[in-house]
C-alpha cells in the first residue's frame, strides 16, 4: 500500500489492537466477522468503490456500512470497519486488503492470549514447506475447479487435530479465498504477521541435522544481537547441506554450509 492507504491500514491497526487488549472482547469472533466483510467486500465491487469514493462524506459512508452489517456482526466489528471507511484509502482494494490483514492480525491475537503463538508460527511454516513439496496437494489446494467444500474438507483432515485451531482457521480462509495469490505467498504473509505480533523477525534456518536446544538459544542470540530485534528460528532439516547451517532472514542469506563452501571453491576454480 502506498500513502494513504497506509495511513489508513496504520489507524485500522491501532484500534483493533485497542480492542483486543482488552478482555470483554472475542478476538476469534472479531477475526471472523472481519473475515465475513472481507468477503463481501471482495464480491462486491460497486459497493467497495462506494465506501472507499473520496467525494462522498466520510459519515455517510459509515451509516452505509451500520446499515448493511450492524445486525449482522458485532458492535466492535461495525464500530472497526466504520471508522475505515471514514479514512481515505488510495484505492478500492485496499481497504479489502486492510480488512483481511486485520482478521489475520485479530486471529493471531487471540492464539497469543492463549499462549499458542508460537505453535501456530511453527505451523504456518510446517505447513508451507509440506505444499512446497507435494505437488499433489498443492493442486488439490489451488484447483479452482475443486469445491470450497471439498478444500475445507481436506484441510480438516490435515490440520484437525494436529494444528492449532488459529492455524487451521487462517490456513483454510487462505486456500479458500486466495484473493489471486499463490498459496507459497500467503503463507508468508501470514508469518510475517506473526512475527510482527512479538515484534520479532522471522530466519529460515536449514541444518543437516536437528539443532540441538543450547544451539538453537545460541544461534537466535546472534542473530538478534546482529539485527538488533527479537528472532524467531524456523527451523528445516535437509542433508543436501552437508554440514553447517543456512540462514535467510528477508531477502539476506548467510551461508555456512559445506555443500555452499564447496560451490564457491569450485567457482573460484572454474574461473
Amino acid at each position: 500500500m502506498n500513502g494513504a492507504s497506509r495511513e489508513a491500514l496504520a489507524a485500522a491497526r491501532e484500534r483493533l489492537d485497542a480492542l483486543t487488549d482488552t478482555t470483554s472482547v472475542d478476538a476469534t469472533r472479531l477475526a471472523g466477522e472481519l473475515a465475513a466483510v472481507t468477503a463481501l467486500l471482495d464480491r462486491e465491487v460497486s459497493l467497495r468503490r462506494v465506501l472507499t469514493d473520496p467525494a462522498q462524506a466520510g459519515e455517510a459512508k459509515a451509516e452505509l456500512v451500520r446499515r448493511l452489517i450492524g445486525g449482522q456482526v458485532s458492535g466492535e466489528t461495525a464500530d472497526l470497519v466504520s471508522g475505515m471507511v471514514r479514512s481515505r484509502w488510495s484505492q478500492p482494494r485496499d481497504l479489502v486488503d486492510a480488512l483481511e490483514e486485520l482478521a489475520n492480525i485479530a486471529d493471531l491475537t487471540a492464539a497469543e492470549k492463549a499462549n499458542t503463538l508460537d505453535d501456530v508460527e511453527d505451523e504456518l511454516f510446517r505447513f508451507g514447506r509440506i505444499i512446497s513439496s507435494n505437488t499433489e496437494l498443492r493442486a488439490a489446494l489451488t484447483d479452482r475447479k475443486a469445491g470450497t467444500a471439498a478444500k475445507i474438507e481436506l484441510l480438516h483432515r490435515l490440520l484437525g487435530g494436529r494444528a492449532k485451531p488459529t492455524t487451521e482457521r487462517l490456513v483454510t480462509r487462505l486456500v479458500t479465498a486466495p484473493r489471486g495469490r499463490s498459496l507459497e505467498a500467503g503463507l508468508e504473509s501470514l508469518s510475517k504477521l506473526a512475527a510482527e505480533r512479538r515484534d520479532r523477525m522471522v530466519a529460515v534456518v536449514t541444518s543437516a541435522v536437528p539443532l540441538s536446544d543450547p544451539q538453537k538459544q545460541r544461534l537466535g542470540a546472534a542473530l538478534a544481537k546482529l539485527y538488533g530485534r527479537k528472532m524467531h528460528l524456523n527451523l528445516d532439516v535437509d542433508p543436501e547441506v552437508l554440514g553447517g547451517i543456512r540462514v535467510q532472514v528477508g531477502d539476506e542469506v548467510i551461508n555456512g554450509s559445506i555443500a555452499d563452501r564447496l560451490e564457491d571453491v569450485a567457482r573460484r576454480m572454474a574461473s
